[in-house]
């Protein structure tokens, strides 16, 4: 009789385990499945970061991104050694001076660490007056020097700019521009391909004409083009929504095609037929029935979406064209390396790529993340 009433005990625990499973949302299965993806987690904690970063740009940034210093300085390295080697708890920084010596190649001054004036380190520190979202007015910033001295953990540039703080900087504008390329890209190539694919007939056969208009065209010259329009004198705002607007318009095809294959496969499903059936309106049919099943793979290509923008951007930014001083991108840094004797002489100049990277493998890993989340088979 125990035996029978633990057996009793354990299916009625597994019907329980079971119905919470099949009343489980489509977004809860898809967290869960999620969740199980290692890439797919590391990208979402590296994309919250990334976002975190842009936000809090002037908290974050140990230095004023306009602030010049000595030109071209290499990079300070973070240490927990004293003068004598010995290991210590507070972290330091040792700047650089000139070691007397002459470099027998170039002939240039032979700079290393001044090791009898550490810079010690510390988290919240005082540093350069910012106004935190454009209005609270304070000085902290999450990591500096205690003494208020320069820290420049990536060097500086050709004009003595902090090389860290700039990248930090930078990375509001590369992720704004980014996000909202994506997200005018979205709304208007979802838009037109559920209504090319729902409708069908000659609706459907212009509209593919005029998307493939759009996408025979040559991206890169055309962007250097219609980029080129805009005079240098234009306000900065201006040459940016510019910018945005014809990353935009170059980028919605594609996204249009796919979603109109889902709305072909979609529209001749049962339920579908049946709502048609029943008399549901259009509008009903597109927004209750096919939208939803849509937004699956939506979500998943705006996510590897995004790090197309962001190399885009780059190489726009590299060559000029994307944007201009005195707003701060990661592709406007790389201007500084296109000669080969400044990237050989300073290479800490390169910075900016890992930033990029990052990015870029940040949402690519969310974006395969998702895919294989919201994959039913």
């Amino acid at each position: 009789m125990l035996a029978m009433n633990e057996i009793k005990t354990d299916t009625l625990a597994a019907d329980r385990g079971h119905a919470s499973r099949r009343s489980e949302s489509y977004a809860a299965l898809v967290w869960r499945r999620f969740r199980r993806s290692f890439t797919g987690m590391m990208g979402l904690v590296l994309v919250a970061l990334l976002v975190l970063i842009a936000v809090f740009a002037d908290f974050v940034a140990p230095m004023n991104p306009v602030e010049t210093h000595e030109s071209f300085s290499p990079p300070q390295v973070i240490s927990f050694r004293d003068k004598e080697g010995g290991f210590t708890w507070r972290p330091r920084v040792y700047a650089t001076a000139e070691t007397g010596d002459l470099d027998p190649v170039t002939f240039q001054p032979v700079v290393g660490p001044d090791l009898d004036h550490p810079r010690l380190l510390g988290f919240f520190v005082k540093g350069a007056e910012y106004r935190l979202f454009g209005l609270v007015a304070t000085d902290r910033h999450l990591f500096g020097t205690l003494d208020g001295e320069p820290v420049h953990v990536l060097g500086t540039d050709k004009f003595g700019r902090d090389v860290l703080s700039r990248a930090i900087h930078g990375s509001r504008i590369s992720l704004a521009i980014a996000l909202s390329v994506v997200a005018i890209v979205t709304l208007v190539g979802t838009s037109v391909g559920l209504i090319s694919g729902y409708f069908g007939g000659a609706a459907d056969a212009w509209i593919q004409r005029f998307v493939e208009i759009v996408l025979a065209f040559p991206q890169l010259p055309l962007y250097l083009a219609l980029t080129s329009l805009i005079p240098v004198t234009a306000p900065t705002q201006v040459f940016l929504t510019f910018v945005v607007v014809v990353m935009s318009a170059l980028g919605w095809a594609q996204m249009s095609r796919e979603v109109r294959g889902k709305t072909l496969a979609l529209a001749r499903i049962e339920y579908v037929r049946a709502a048609i059936a029943v008399g549901a309106t259009d509008r009903r049919i597109i927004f209750q029935h096919i939208l939803p099943n849509v937004m699956s793979h939506v979500i998943v290509a705006v996510t590897l979406h995004i790090p197309t923008v962001i190399l885009l951007e780059s190489f726009l930014g590299f060559l000029g064209f994307a944007v201009k001083p005195p707003l701060i991108s990661w592709g406007l840094m790389l201007q500084d390396t296109a000669t080969y004797s400044v990237i050989g002489s300073y290479p800490w100049i390169l910075s900016p790529v890992a930033f990029v990277l990052v990015a870029v493998f940040a949402f690519n890993a969310l974006g395969d993340g998702l895919r294989d989340a919201v994959d039913p088979y």
